[in-house]
C-alpha cells in the first residue's frame, strides 16, 4: 500500500514538473521578440548612453573594441549620409553589440531628436547609412486667446511654443501692426500639431486658418493653394485679398513700440531744442532684436558711419529703397541679395542714440518719405478665374473660426487630420 502511495506521487510529481516546463516553454514561444530600426534586439546587446562632453565618434567606437582603422573606415563610407564629426555632446544614442565574450559594437544609432535617427551598420564588410523617421501623427489643434499684454506673453500663456507665435506673426505682419494691439484684442488660430508615439511634440505644421479681432474688426486669414504646379499657398482675406504686400509693417516682427515717427519739424534737446528734421521712423526694441528686411531687395550699403552707427541701406526696385540704423551689428554685405522677413542686423545703439532702436528710412524716386502715408503697392487678389473655388474652400474654415462647433464638411482639398510621413 505504501509502495502505490509512493507511485502516485512519484507521477504527480513528475506531471507538475513536465507541466511546468511546458508553460514556460509557451510563455517564451509567447513572448514576441523586439525590433527596433530594423533589428531583432534579441541577437545583440543593446547599450543606450548619451554623448558626453568631449566625446567623439572614434572614443564611443573604440570603447566598445571597434580598431581605429575601422572607425576611420566607417566614417569615409558614411560621410554623405553623416559626418560623424559632427556628434553633439548630449545627444542619446544606442550600441548593438555583439553576444560573445567580446562584445564589440557592431550598430551605432545617432538620436537627432523629433523621432529621427542616423542608423550605421558595420557589422559586415558592407558598411551601411540609414535616415530613419518613426510615424509623426499630424493633429489639427486650436488656440483661442485673450489679449493682456502682447501677442508672445498670452500664447506662452497658452502652451504654445515660440516658433508658432513667430509665424502667426509672419502671416499678419503685413496686415497688423503687432505694437498697436489693444488689452481685450482676441485671437482664434486653427492649425497642425506633430506627435510621435501620440504624446511626443515633433513641432507644427501648417497653420490652417486665423481670425484677429482688433479695433472692432475681424482680420481673416485663409491658407489656400492657388496653382497646385507651383505648390505654393498664401494667405488670404475672406475676399480674397492676399494679406502678404510688398512691405512689411515693420523692420522688427512685435516685440517693439515706435519712438519717434517721421516729423521734419522735430525739436531735440539734445541739439538746443532747435528744429532737426526726422526723415526715419525710430522702432524701440531690446538690445539684440533681429532687424528683418521688409521687403526683397538688394544690399547697397553695409557700414559703419558718424551718428548712423551700424546701418545696412536696401534697394528693392527702381521705385523704393529702405535703410536701418544704429544696428549693434550687421549680418549681411554689399551685393547680397536679401528676401522680405531675413534677418540683416540686431538693433543696438551705434552712432547718435540715447537708447536701443534702429531707425528705418524710406525712399521713394530718391526721396525720404513717410512710408505710414504712403500707399504702397500690395499683392496681386485670387485670380477671378480661381475666386468661386477660393470661397467654397473656405466657407467651413470661416464657420470653424467663427464658431465653437466644427462644420459638418471639410473642403475637398483640406488635409485630413492624421497623416504619416
Amino acid at each position: 500500500m505504501k509502495k502505490l502511495a509512493f507511485l502516485v506521487v512519484l507521477v504527480i510529481s513528475f506531471s507538475s514538473c513536465n507541466n511546468v516546463e511546458k508553460k514556460e516553454s509557451e510563455a517564451k514561444k509567447a513572448k514576441k521578440s523586439e525590433f527596433r530600426f530594423g533589428y531583432k534586439l534579441d541577437d545583440y546587446n543593446v547599450i543606450q548612453d548619451t554623448i558626453k562632453n568631449g566625446e567623439s565618434f572614434g572614443v564611443i567606437l573604440d570603447r566598445h573594441h571597434v580598431l581605429y582603422p575601422q572607425i576611420s573606415d566607417i566614417a569615409t563610407s558614411v560621410k554623405e549620409v553623416f559626418d560623424v564629426t559632427k556628434v553633439k555632446a548630449g545627444k542619446p544614442y544606442t550600441i548593438l553589440t555583439s553576444k560573445d565574450s567580446i562584445q564589440k559594437a557592431q550598430v551605432f544609432i545617432y538620436k537627432h531628436g523629433n523621432g529621427k535617427a542616423t542608423v550605421l551598420d558595420f557589422k559586415d564588410s558592407i558598411i551601411t547609412a540609414k535616415l530613419h523617421q518613426k510615424p509623426i501623427k499630424i493633429v489639427e489643434k486650436i488656440a483661442t486667446g485673450v489679449i493682456n499684454y502682447n501677442l508672445s506673453v498670452t500664447m506662452d500663456s497658452l502652451g504654445l511654443k515660440p516658433n508658432l507665435t513667430w509665424e502667426v506673426a509672419d502671416i499678419y505682419a503685413w496686415t497688423l501692426d503687432f505694437y498697436r494691439l489693444q488689452k481685450g484684442d482676441s485671437f482664434k488660430i486653427v492649425y497642425e500639431e506633430k506627435f510621435i508615439d501620440d504624446t511626443i511634440h515633433a513641432g507644427y505644421g501648417k497653420i490652417k486658418s486665423a481670425v484677429f479681432k482688433h479695433n472692432g474688426k475681424k482680420l481673416y486669414a485663409f491658407r489656400f493653394l492657388t496653382d497646385s504646379i507651383k505648390g505654393k499657398a498664401e494667405y488670404y482675406n475672406e475676399l480674397g485679398n492676399m494679406l502678404r504686400s510688398q512691405f512689411l509693417k515693420a523692420p522688427i516682427k512685435f516685440q517693439y513700440r515706435i519712438s519717434s515717427r517721421y516729423n521734419l519739424n522735430r525739436r531735440i534737446a539734445l541739439y538746443g531744442n532747435i528744429a532737426r528734421p526726422h526723415k526715419g521712423t525710430d522702432f524701440a526694441a531690446n538690445y539684440g532684436t533681429p532687424i528683418i528686411a521688409t521687403a526683397s531687395g538688394t544690399v547697397i550699403e553695409s557700414a559703419m558711419k558718424g551718428g548712423n552707427g551700424n546701418y545696412v541701406k536696401i534697394k528693392h526696385n527702381s521705385t523704393y529703397t529702405t535703410q536701418y540704423l544704429h544696428m549693434s551689428k550687421r549680418k549681411v554685405k554689399v551685393g547680397e541679395y536679401v528676401r522680405q522677413g531675413d534677418v540683416i542686423g540686431w538693433v543696438g545703439m551705434t552712432g547718435n542714440t540715447s537708447g536701443p532702436h534702429v531707425c528705418y528710412r524710406f525712399w521713394k524716386f530718391g526721396q525720404q518719405v513717410d512710408p505710414f502715408r504712403e500707399k504702397l503697392p500690395t499683392a496681386q487678389p485670387i485670380d477671378q478665374s480661381v475666386k468661386p473655388r477660393f470661397l467654397q474652400f473656405i466657407a467651413p474654415l470661416k464657420y470653424q473660426l467663427d464658431n465653437k462647433k466644427k462644420p459638418t464638411r471639410k473642403p475637398d482639398n483640406i488635409t485630413e487630420t492624421i497623416a504619416k510621413k
